[in-house]
């Protein structure tokens, strides 16, 4: 067992924090993708980041560091995946293909041998109806949802490693896990970046200085803050919980759309959310 009962709801808690926050994100970087690239989206979020966590370096242990490579190297391509997919297409459909790792999580934990109890399975299946009830545009399928279904494989696997970082025989902080994930990024998007837009260097800041708020709000509140707490919470909650709470994202997503940038919402969206809501609820039903 991961942690106690105390320690697993304080766990869920805050995922459903990182989920409302990470929800928010969607329509804000659709917004500033008609000004920046996917390589520069996370260069810039996760720079900021990086220096809200630096404090944290000393004491960084070997095992934090192993880890946190790998799995920061896990998030950079889902994220890229995922930025270039929701810059060729809505933020509601970017949401929804990204959401389908609901289902995703289970079945892959399910052939790494683990037995998943009935409100697990049904919640999940509730989860992935009401994210189909979500995906209420009736444009046909493009690469972008294409990209975005792959970055949803890889966050799946993301979601586990953390699982298995948490059964570690090393106690491994959060808060260093979220410093070095984010150092990776800041590292891989540089690279990339350098190899495919050298030109585009110089004006990267001026550009960035129009955003800035934007920016801000990207790079400090949901990287830096909601990558540590994702660890945190995730170190106390089973991967496949975990998948079915981050499950509502695209509702907290599609909410912010229709806020933030005047996308709407039909009856079989609402509908849609309220699935998600009760497979989130059943998930949680202790299984006789």
């Amino acid at each position: 067992m991961l942690a106690g009962v105390r320690a697993r709801r304080l766990g869920l808690a805050a995922l459903l924090l990182v989920t409302l926050v990470w929800g928010t994100t969607f329509p804000v970087m659709k917004q500033i993708s008609a000004q920046f690239g996917a390589l520069e989206i996370i260069l810039l979020r996760f720079a900021i980041a990086s220096l809200v966590l630096l404090p944290l370096l000393r004491g960084l242990s070997w095992a934090e560091l192993r880890w946190g490579l790998a799995i920061g190297s896990v998030l950079f391509c889902a994220f890229y995946l995922q930025v270039s997919g929701l810059a060729q297409t809505s933020s509601n459909r970017n949401a929804f293909v990204t959401g389908l790792n609901v289902l995703i999580v289970p079945l892959l934990a399910y052939f790494l041998g683990q037995r998943l109890a009935w409100p697990l399975l049904l919640g999940a299946a509730l989860g992935v109806l009401g994210l189909g009830g979500l995906f209420y545009e009736q444009a046909p399928w493009s690469r972008g949802d294409s990209l975005t279904l792959l970055s949803a494989f890889v966050y799946a696997v993301y979601v586990l490693m953390f699982e298995f970082s948490a059964r570690a025989k090393t106690a491994l902080r959060p808060a260093r896990i979220a410093l070095v994930q984010s150092g990776v990024m800041v590292l891989l998007a540089s690279l990339g970046f350098s190899t495919l837009e050298p030109a585009s260097w110089g004006d990267l800041w001026s550009r960035s200085q129009n955003h800035g708020w934007v920016l801000l709000y990207l790079g400090v509140l949901a990287s830096a803050v909601m990558v540590w707490l994702q660890a945190w919470g995730q170190h106390r909650v089973r991967a496949v919980e975990a998948a079915i709470v981050y499950g509502l994202e695209p509702v907290f997503a599609a909410l912010t759309a229709v806020w933030w940038i005047n996308e709407t919402m039909s009856g079989r969206a609402l509908l849609g959310g309220a699935l998600i809501v009760s497979g989130v609820v059943i998930s949680q039903i202790k299984a006789a």
